[in-house]
């Protein structure tokens, strides 16, 4: 049995959606789900009496509504939760290390802008050593769709491949692997300067891509994976491959100082753009 999937809750319609996609994950791995509010620490002066007595009780009465919901639709999944006192992104951060992923909500702000994932869970999704799951309320993944993973046949990531073959397994489904070659500025110049350069290029990619695959289709023999290869901006590639999937992969580097870490410019868009929940797992 795997550990709990920890999920960040403050009381928003995106935590309560992430809320609901643990369950279900936590079903398929046959583990349990934790619930966490992590509160803002706020000097003692700062807060008046009714503050300091409203603000646990919310938190508890909201976790409790939430892990009786959750009960409910999903009987015999259990269900744990804990208010932290030491801040969201460090009590996040500890929560995640304790638990085996971290799901958070994403804030819808429309077709066009995409959503926002907000300071906190771009903070937490930087430095946790755990996979990071971000969920939007109103998601429209396809349940049986494929896992799609973002990978380079040149520096492939055992660890981002594995967690979405892993994924794909626990769903029936397949793995759609895309690599996305970016185009040389001299591309930009029109197609006297570069006649046949998509047309050229893409075969060698796919054939590196398949081979890249063989392993990983030994390894995972009931698992179908499909490669798709795209040429021009990854992250607009990875956000339009992700339309028919039912989990967005990506992966993103550990931190090497205590500064703590960053998020690559291509999972950033693939965060902020994605239609469908979406796993950031970091890989040294």
């Amino acid at each position: 049995m795997t550990r709990s999937i920890v999920v960040g809750l403050d009381g928003t319609e995106q935590a309560k959606a992430a809320a609901e996609w643990a369950a279900e994950e936590a079903l398929l791995r046959g583990t349990d789900v934790h619930l966490v509010h992590a509160k803002e620490p706020v000097p003692e002066a700062a807060l008046s009496l009714v503050e300091r007595e409203s603000e646990e009780p919310w938190a508890r009465e909201l976790m409790a509504r939430t892990a009786g919901d959750l009960r409910e639709r999903h009987p015999g999944l259990s269900v744990t939760s804990q208010v932290l006192s030491s801040g969201p992104v460090p009590g996040l951060v500890a929560a995640a290390e304790e638990g085996d992923l971290l799901a958070l909500g994403s804030r819808a702000l429309g077709s066009v802008a995409g959503y926002l994932l907000g300071s906190v869970g771009l903070t937490v999704a930087g430095v946790v050593q755990r996979p990071v799951v971000f969920v939007r309320a109103g998601a429209d993944s396809a349940p049986r769709g494929p896992v799609m993973v973002g990978a380079d046949a040149r520096q492939p990531v055992d660890s981002v491949l594995g967690f979405a073959f892993e994924e794909a397994t626990r769903r029936r489904t397949q793995v759609l692997v895309v690599y996305v070659q970016q185009l040389p500025l001299h591309a930009g110049m029109g197609p006297a300067m570069v006649p046949d350069f998509r047309l050229s290029m893409v075969p060698e990619i796919q054939r590196s891509v398949e081979v890249m695959l063989e392993p990983w289709r030994a390894k995972y023999p009931d698992v179908e994976a499909v490669a798709h290869v795209g040429v021009g901006s990854a992250g607009l590639e990875l956000v339009a491959a992700a339309r028919d999937a039912s989990l967005t992969v990506v992966g993103r580097r550990t931190p090497r100082s205590a500064l703590g870490g960053r998020i690559g410019s291509v999972a950033h868009a693939v965060l902020h753009h994605s239609p469908v929940p979406v796993a950031l797992v970091p890989h040294d």
